[in-house]
């Protein structure tokens, strides 16, 4: 019987010069910045009458780094409130460096800001629930991100902006 390479989904082996398979490859992801404020400790630790009202922002951004790969910015911002005092606020911009490979012109866009993103929110989440936690309150686990419902607002409000110029 002969040996035949068989992939092994890390990109090694069967893959061909020729190959014209899709593919997205992450090749480094990392915490660009990180911060997280408890502005009125202790105060702010003690056992509360009502839940903090809890605010998050999202935003994605790309930029092209060669032919093929991206860095991608996951940035989250939020902060924990009841009333006008600030429990905590932090702010997380996770990236990465993504290859994409063999995907369409048209597709590429939203390949990039799509699921590239979706591809760093799960370890963006756990630093966000770390660090909240460390700063004594418990872990702050944010819903999962609808990064297409996302995309398509942004294209929305860039098509808007575009057509009052």
């Amino acid at each position: 019987m002969a040996d035949s390479p068989v992939p092994n989904g890390n990109g090694g082996a069967a893959a061909q010069p020729d190959d014209l398979t899709p593919t997205l490859n992450a090749l480094a992801q990392y915490a660009k910045d990180l911060s997280f404020e408890n502005p009125n400790a202790p105060r702010s630790l003690q056992p509360q009458q009502q839940g903090p009202q809890i605010n998050i922002q999202v935003n994605v951004n790309a930029k092209q780094l060669a032919e093929e790969d991206f860095e991608v910015d996951l940035r989250l911002e939020g902060d924990a409130k009841i009333g006008a005092e600030v429990l905590f606020a932090f702010e997380l911009t996770y990236s990465g460096i993504f290859r994409l490979r063999n995907i369409p012109q048209d597709q590429m866009h939203p390949a990039v800001m799509i699921e590239c993103p979706r591809l760093l929110f799960p370890f963006a989440r756990q630093i966000i629930a770390d660090a909240v936690r460390n700063g004594g309150f418990p872990p702050l686990y944010i819903d999962p991100i609808d990064f297409v419902g996302l995309y398509r607002q942004k294209a929305a409000e860039a098509q808007m902006q575009g057509g009052n110029a």
